[in-house]
Order: structure tokens, then C-alpha cells, then sequence
């Protein structure tokens, strides 16, 4: 039972609670104080259009023809909104055949026909006190929602994703149950600024240079701008880097956001009407179920926004791979099996991407991995890779006189010195092939500093380029379907990452040559920057920072410590599953020590159960190609079973599992559907050889 509240403002949260928990003094339904401008609202009739497919279905959405715009220069919001849940769906759902698309998940499931639910849904741009730039929130109410037992989920984007960046995660889930579905991009999205052009992108994702509400706009005077144009011309600012609000800082915040949006959606469809066009509040947090979720990112969120929630909001949480940042506690250890006790554990976001960042590429030429890591050779050419370790040598960052030597020492200095799992080696090359280190460390940086796209932190920027990594105009048609084809980072949907003290030119990352070495390194004098921000001293030489590169570091250093973790749910009933082989988020920095810090603050009134999935990793999309598929089962999977794991402790009273370890059997021959045998589920009852626990201060967990 969720404890009494007043209808008044909640200094804790800054929120204006729209619905009373005293239902004998009923209040009217009013606009939360934090929302800017209109509210949008559309109905989809669950047959030309709907809440979770955009009218695809899920043949629609599993098919690799992507939807296309009558006009490719000015899509529709419609056509939009449709590309945009294709993209974000299909980002993290594995839907090739044979994956588990249409038996264990996918829209289809213990659905009738192509799934798709017919629906209301709200979008508005939102506020937090204190910050300049707008957050998006949407309410998803399918038609199916049944007032007498209103339920409702929270799905925050992942990654730096927009507004639908959940919707095949949380948002497929919760409208299946006939529950409201709340979002919110977190602050992140594509929000782009086209700086030489002024373009950027309203609530609907069209594009607008006029003065009017949008996403993002740098926050530059006109003469920074035309002199940072003068200089640099066609470059792009990106919300989540360049907004000077350190977004993740006000994650949990947004999350209870989007539910306080979501009540004042309920009752706008579902409040008492009074005949002067007001609402009279009928579903209430009192009477309403409330579930905190969604993954990577967004499930970090549902976290942190529980850990926040002092007024019974939330009644429970079920996330999946959870990137949060706990607080440093070592007062604990970590140990796997008979392994060696992990007392470094609870490194920063920042911290272990940029050591990715900059000694992945090296490592990925490592004889142990080379040739055995899936799609290595495909997205890390042999010759990158050695130009990377002779810089690194050069530099006494890694030892050895032949590039195998030098490759395996760079791999040793990720898995000993920052505890990078060996479960997640194999599919570490493949991130780094995709950027997603590189990517993560640029924007953190900007972020957790606060600084501007006029900042040109480590001499990176944004923008198109062309064939041979020179900057260029993004094209008309690219740059209209960003809303749609971003997923919120760059390199991404034709805008990447630029070095512009490249040797020679300003010059797409990737292919970059550093100045301190003459090399196509990928431009590791950059990388090494980030680095050097990160650990709060020049990397190559230990020696302390100084001046504006001190003053940034210390900014990022409080930057972080405003996203830190507290480890207190308050005793909320709380699951979360996460794969043992993530190579984004590395369990001993997240998925782990976080239940480890909820033990020790917790104690016996800690509510949250742990799973660790084997053979399962990050990004399930990655399933689709042969290498992957083989080796690694969905985790998505799994997300669903902690979900109904939850619903079932809610609505039944069923006891949630003990944490465990769930041993998956990967498929080997892709060419064999994947079978239930493959993916055991979590077990009521454990064997006490698969049990997670927490003694002496010791997370134990099985190998």
C-alpha cells in the first residue's frame, strides 16, 4: 500500500503532483507546472497506425526495407514518427529468424495478428528547475487500459536515444499488459543544431530555423556563433554533449517526470467530467500500479528515479542492464568463483570508456582475440590497430617489441588494472569498430563538464564528412530524417566525430592522424585527451593537469559525483538482470557493485533481486549477425521474465527469486532456431551452486 501524500508541490523532487492520494477531497486535473508549451496528442486506430509499431506490425518492423518519405526534404511528422519507432526498435531487438523474434518476444507474442494496439498518445517538452534546455516527455494510454485497474510503466530511453527509445523494450511490454506507458528522452535525443544553418528539430522532429520551441539550440550569442562558423564551418552541436546541463545528473527526475505527465494524461482521458471542460482526478498513484523500468540507460534512470522516490510513486522496478555509476564503497569485494577478489570496482562511466577508448584498438590485434572475436577483421582493419600500439609503445603506455607482445599487453591493462570481465573480450572489438567507447567518452566529457560545442573539448566537434574523412554540408535529405535515424551520439545517422587538430586537416576521427606521431592512429592524441580529463592527469606522463585542461577536469570530476548512485531504494521491490559478456557497460563498475552498495545500505530490508544471464551481452541486435548469434542468447528475454516476475510479486503477491546465475545454452548452429531449452529461466528455487549472495562483505558470485 503506497503511503498517504498531499496534493501540493514536493520540494524534494520539484514536482507538482497532479493527482491526490485523499480521495475524499478529489482535485481537478491540471497541466503540471513543468511542461513548456502544448501538449500534442494524437489517437492511432490500431489498423493504418498504432502505439507500437507506427502501423508496421511485426512483419513491418522485422523487415530490412526501412520506411521511406513521399518527400525525402520535408517528411511528415507522421512519416517521422514512423521511421523513428522502426529505427529504435530494431536498434535493440534482434529480429532476424531464428533469434527468438515472434516465439519469445516481438509484438506478435500472445498477440492477436501483426500486434499492433490502438492508442492515445501525448508528447510535450518539459523542464527541470534550475536548467535551460527542455527534456521530452510522451504518454503512451493504449485503448485497452482499464480504468478500475489502472497500471502504468515507465520506459526511459536508452543510450543517448529520443523520445521512442524504449518503445520495443518497456514500451512493447507495458502496452501489452494494457498499461499507460510514460517516456521521457532524459535530456538526451538527437536535439541537433545545425550551427551554420540554425536548423534544429521541434517536439514532432521537423525541422525549424525560425525562433520558435525546439529540442536544442547552443546556447552561443550570434557573434560566437559566427566566429565559431568562421573558424569551423558546418558543424553540428548535439543535445546530450553540448547543453551544459549535464543531463544524467536529473535522470531519476525525468523519470518521475514522465510519471507525474502520465497521471495528468490518464485523467484528461479518464477524470470525472465536470461540463465546464475540467477533469476531476479519479486515477491516482494511490490507486495505480506503477512499474519503474526500461534498459541500459533508461533502466539506470528507473533506478536512480526510484532511489528519489520519497512519495510512493513507484511500487516497483524491473530494469535490465542498468548503467549506473554507484558510489564508491570499499568497504566491500567482489569475486567470482575462486577468482581474485575485485576491490576496484564502482569505476566511473568515463573512466573504463576511455580506457576503451584508447586501448581497445590495440588490443583488438591480440593473438588471444584477433581472430575470434566476431566481426573483428570487419570493423577494426589489422593496419589501424598497429598503428595504435606503436603509438601506445612509443608513448610507455603498453610494453612489447612485436605487435603481438604489444597487443596482448594492452588487453592484460583492461581486464587486470580496469577490471574488464574476460567474458567480455570477444565482443569488445566489435564495439570499438562501431565507435561506441569513442562515441560515449566525446559526449560524457562534454556533459559531465558542462561544456559548450564552443568548448571543442580534446579539439573534437561534429559534423558530416565525406569519403575521405574531410568535413562537409550534410546533405538535405540526411540531415531532415535525424529526428528519425540519431540515436542521440554520434558518429551516428551521417554526423560524426571530427578531430580538428588532425595532422593536415580537420578529419573524421576514425581515420584521424595524430600530430605527436604522424600515424593514422585514430586519433589517439585525442582519445589520450579524454583520457587524461578522466583520470585528472596527463595520461603519458602522470604529471598533473593544469590550467584550462585542470579546471575542465576538475568540472567533470563534480560532474560525475552529481550522477553517483546512493545504492537506497527504500525498500522498493526491485529486479534487474544484466549479461555476464557486456562489453558496454562492465559488471564489475555497474550491475554488480550497485547490488553490493544496496546490501551494505540496505541491509535485510533491501527488496532487490540480481540475475546474471550467461552468454548474454548488451546489445541483442548484435545477435543477427553469424559470429554472435552463435555464441550469445537475447537478454531481452530476460528483461521480459524480470518484468512479469515483478507484475506477479505486485499484483499476486509471488515471492521474486533469489539472485542467481541462469546458465543459457548458446545455439552454436545459427542455422537451428533458438528453443526454450536454450534459455532456462529464473528459478523460483536456485541451486545453491547458481545463488548470488552477499556475505562478509563479499559479493559472491557463481562461476
Amino acid at each position: 500500500m503506497k503511503r498517504l501524500m498531499i496534493c501540493t508541490l514536493i520540494g524534494a523532487s520539484g514536482l507538482a503532483l497532479t493527482a491526490c492520494k485523499d480521495s475524499s477531497n478529489p482535485a481537478i486535473n491540471t497541466l503540471p507546472d513543468f511542461v513548456r508549451g502544448n501538449v500534442e496528442q494524437a489517437h492511432y486506430d490500431g489498423i493504418t497506425d498504432d502505439l507500437l509499431t507506427a502501423g508496421l506490425g511485426a512483419s513491418g518492423l522485422a523487415d530490412a526495407t526501412k520506411p521511406t518519405f513521399a518527400d525525402p526534404l520535408n517528411p511528415t511528422p507522421a512519416e517521422l514518427r514512423r521511421l523513428a519507432i522502426y529505427n529504435n526498435y530494431r536498434a535493440l531487438v534482434d529480429t532476424v529468424p531464428g533469434g527468438g523474434y515472434g516465439e519469445f518476444f516481438g509484438p506478435q507474442v500472445d498477440a492477436s495478428g501483426e500486434g499492433m494496439i490502438a492508442g492515445t498518445e501525448y508528447r510535450a517538452l518539459v523542464s527541470v528547475p534550475g536548467r535551460n534546455q527542455p527534456v521530452t516527455v510522451m504518454a503512451q494510454v493504449p485503448d485497452t487500459f482499464d480504468d478500475d485497474r489502472p497500471c502504468m510503466v515507465t520506459a526511459p530511453s536508452s543510450g543517448s536515444r529520443g523520445i521512442y527509445g524504449a518503445i520495443g523494450t518497456a514500451g512493447e511490454w507495458g502496452l501489452k499488459k494494457g498499461c499507460a506507458v510514460v517516456y521521457t528522452d532524459k535530456g538526451t535525443g538527437t536535439g541537433s543544431h545545425n550551427l551554420e544553418t540554425g536548423a534544429a528539430q521541434r517536439l514532432d522532429g521537423s525541422l525549424t530555423s525560425a525562433d520558435e520551441p525546439v529540442q536544442f539550440r547552443a546556447d552561443l550569442t550570434e557573434s560566437e556563433l559566427a566566429d565559431f562558423n568562421a573558424a569551423t564551418p558546418d558543424h553540428f552541436a548535439w543535445k546530450h554533449a553540448h547543453s551544459k546541463a549535464n543531463p544524467e545528473a536529473d535522470w531519476g527526475q525525468h523519470v518521475l517526470q514522465s510519471i507525474e505527465f502520465g497521471f495528468y494524461a490518464l485523467n484528461e482521458q479518464f477524470g470525472q467530467e465536470l461540463g465546464n471542460g475540467e477533469r476531476r482526478i479519479t486515477i491516482t498513484p494511490k490507486n495505480t500500479l506503477v512499474i519503474a523500468s526500461s534498459v541500459s540507460n533508461g533502466g539506470g534512470s528507473s533506478l536512480r528515479a526510484a532511489e528519489q522516490d520519497q512519495h510512493g510513486l513507484i511500487d516497483g522496478v524491473a530494469v535490465s542492464e542498468p548503467n549506473v555509476n554507484p558510489m564508491v564503497d570499499d568497504g566491500f569485494t567482489i569475486q567470482q568463483g575462486d577468482g581474485v577478489s575485485i576491490t576496484s570496482h564502482s569505476r566511473s562511466l568515463l573512466d573504463y570508456t576511455t580506457a576503451l577508448a584508447v586501448w581497445q584498438g590495440c588490443a583488438n590485434q591480440a593473438p588471444e582475440i584477433r581472430d575470434v572475436a566476431p566481426l573483428n577483421g570487419v570493423f577494426n582493419p589489422p593496419a589501424v590497430g598497429e598503428n595504435i600500439c606503436s603509438s601506445l609503445a612509443n608513448k610507455g603506455l603498453v610494453t612489447g617489441a612485436t605487435l603481438d607482445e604489444r597487443a596482448s599487453d594492452a588487453l592484460r591493462i583492461l581486464n587486470e588494472e580496469f577490471g574488464i570481465q574476460p567474458e567480455q573480450n570477444l565482443l569488445a572489438p566489435v564495439h570499438f569498430g562501431l565507435a561506441v567507447a569513442q562515441s560515449i567518452s566525446m559526449t560524457y566529457a562534454n556533459a559531465y563538464g558542462r561544456a559548450g560545442v564552443e568548448d571543442r573539448v580534446c579539439d573534437l566537434s561534429l559534423a558530416a564528412t565525406d569519403s575521405n574523412g574531410a568535413v562537409t554540408p550534410i546533405t538535405d535529405n540526411v540531415e531532415a530524417a535525424l529526428f528519425s535515424s540519431s540515436n542521440g551520439i554520434p558518429p551516428t545517422a551521417g554526423v560524426n566525430i571530427v578531430y580538428d587538430s588532425a595532422e593536415g586537416q580537420p578529419t573524421h576521427l576514425a581515420s584521424s592522424v595524430s600530430p605527436s606521431s604522424s600515424q593514422a592512429d585514430y586519433g589517439l592524441d585525442a582519445l589520450l585527451c579524454l583520457r587524461s580529463l578522466a583520470q585528472g592527469s596527463d595520461v603519458v606522463t602522470g604529471a598533473p593537469l593544469s590550467g584550462d585542461a585542470a579546471t575542465l577536469a576538475d568540472a567533470i570530476a563534480d560532474g560525475i559525483d552529481e550522477v553517483r548512485a546512493s545504492g537506497d531504494l527504500h525498500g522498493k521491490p526491485a529486479v534487474y538482470v544484466t549479461g555476464r559478456a557486456d562489453a558496454i557497460l562492465p559488471i564489475n563498475h555497474t550491475a554488480r557493485p550497485y547490488y553490493g552498495l544496496n546490501q551494505r545500505v540496505e541491509g535485510d530490508d533491501s527488496n532487490l533481486r540480481y540475475y546474471e544471464i550467461l552468454n548474454a551481452h548488451h546489445l541483442d541486435v548484435l545477435n543477427g549477425f553469424a559470429g554472435v548469434a552463435d555464441r550469445y542468447v537475447p537478454l531481452h528475454h530476460y528483461y521480459f521474465q524480470a518484468l512479469d516476475l515483478m507484475w506477479a510479486h505486485l499484483t499476486d503477491d509471488q515471492p521474486l527469486p533469489p539472485s542467481q546465475v541462469v546458465r543459457t545454452v548458446p545455439r552454436g548452429d545459427i542455422s537451428t532456431p533458438l528453443a526454450q531449452s536454450n534459455l532456462p529461466p529464473i528459478e523460483a528455487e536456485p541451486a545453491t551452486a547458481d545463488r548470488i549472495e552477499f556475505v562478509d562483505n563479499q559479493l559472491r558470485i557463481p562461476e
